[in-house]
């Protein structure tokens, strides 16, 4: 009990437990040890660092992760991502118990999108249909018709009459790719993502020319001028697919790097180079993503904390869209 009570006060202050780890522990033997005595599943972004990459049950996009929780026998979900996802989880299993390893770990796009505002923004468009991208808040979600993810946003906004005007939030960037692919003219929130905004257009190019040959693949969530370059454009699991489908033995990979182990060890005789941001860094890595670690996995599954808890009416609100979202999806096999 006094473990408990110093882990809740270690969360109350910094949202994540810091509590000391016997450094001779073998945590992935643990962790597998602490899934099988709490009957638990561990869903991992493709952003997540290696070590959570390897140790998880599910790896997948936004819209795999919604499918797996959905799907998922396990009493306890650990969500090794950030905290809309979670949210999602719970959504989904409001009779499961739902832990984030990391409380912090939050989302620059979901930020972009504060309930009340984007509440007044939706009461001065009265017959627009509201779509929102998965990366936003529950609050979001219960102000949307239909929820959407990279993979599927396309084919959701497709499905729709053609004459039905569409707001599309939170990120502007996926919303004015899918106006382009799809001749229509939603009504854009403006957010964006901080990790897909700040690639550099000039350090790709310079990329570019020292590696001729390499195909350079981009996730849509990126600004125009860096799309228009791109030799393919596509949600995160549609870009491991493709570099493993492709005969291009070169990729410059434009979306956070999380994605490359997983490139690396379906094709290990390829070459995948991180697309340069615009500041003095290497690479482009979620600072909210990497925030979750092994030991702070290990210890939420340990004390069963931090755990999401939601109201209930804003639950049901937040489920209709990705209900609408999921049966949309199965009826067109995405």
């Amino acid at each position: 009990m006094t473990d408990i009570n110093n882990a809740i006060q270690q969360l109350s202050k910094t949202g994540f437990l810091n509590i000391d780890i016997d450094p001779t522990l073998d945590l992935f033997e643990e962790i597998e040890k602490l899934k099988k005595e709490k009957n638990a599943i561990i869903l991992a972004h493709y952003y997540q660092e290696p070590d959570i990459q390897d140790i998880a049950d599910f790896i997948g996009d936004s819209l795999g992760l919604a499918q797996a929780a959905v799907k998922t026998q396990a009493d306890i979900i650990v969500f090794a991502g950030v905290h809309f996802m979670a949210e999602t989880a719970k959504i989904l299993n409001p009779a499961k118990k739902v832990l984030l390893p990391d409380l912090n770990a939050g989302c620059s796009l979901s930020d972009s999108a504060p309930p009340a505002l984007f509440k007044v923004f939706k009461e001065r468009h009265p017959d627009h249909l509201v779509i929102s991208y998965i990366n936003c808040s529950a609050g979001i979600k219960a102000l949307s018709d239909i929820i959407c993810t990279s993979s599927n946003a396309q084919k959701i906004v497709e499905s729709l009459p053609a004459t039905q005007p569409i707001i599309f939030a939170p990120d502007r960037n996926l919303g004015a790719y899918i106006n382009k692919q799809t001749g229509i003219n939603m009504v854009l929130w403006n957010g964006a993502c901080m990790v897909h905004e700040i690639f550099s257009l000039e350090k790709i190019t310079k990329l570019k020319i020292r590696h001729p040959q390499a195909k350079i693949i981009a996730h849509p969530e990126c600004e125009s001028s860096l799309l228009a370059i791109a030799d393919f454009i596509g949600s995160t699991t549609a870009l491991l697919k493709f570099s493993e489908k492709d005969p291009a033995q070169e990729f410059i990979v434009v979306t956070e790097t999380g994605i490359l182990h997983q490139m690396q060890k379906n094709s290990p005789t390829k070459t995948f180079i991180p697309a340069p941001p615009d500041n003095n860094c290497a690479c482009n890595d979620c600072p909210h993503m990497k925030l979750n670690t092994l030991e702070k996995l290990y210890l939420c599954m340990k004390y069963e904390l931090p755990e999401i808890i939601m109201d209930e009416t804003l639950r049901i609100q937040a489920k209709k869209p990705i209900d609408k979202m999921l049966e949309i999806s199965a009826r067109y096999g995405l």
